[in-house]
C-alpha cells in the first residue's frame, strides 16, 4: 500500500492517487498546481498554511487504505 509521510513532496502525493486532491483542498491547501508543490514537502506546506501535518497525513493515509 502506498503511504503518505510528512516529508513527501506534494506532487508525489498527487501522483499516488488523484483522490488526494479534494482532501488537500479541503484542508486549505489550494496551491496544488503552483511551482512550490513540486519542491515542497507536505510538512513545509502545512507549516506555511497553518495546517496540522499529522492530522492531514492520517486523513490521506486513511483514504489510501480504502483503495486497497
Amino acid at each position: 500500500m502506498a503511504k503518505v509521510t510528512r516529508d513527501m513532496i506534494i506532487a508525489d502525493i498527487l501522483k499516488l492517487d488523484k483522490g488526494t486532491i479534494p482532501i488537500l483542498l479541503n484542508a486549505g491547501m489550494h496551491c496544488l498546481g503552483c511551482p512550490s508543490s513540486v519542491g515542497e514537502s507536505l510538512e513545509e506546506a502545512c507549516a506555511v498554511h497553518g495546517i496540522d501535518v499529522d492530522e492531514l497525513v492520517k486523513e490521506l493515509n486513511d483514504y489510501l487504505a480504502t483503495k486497497e
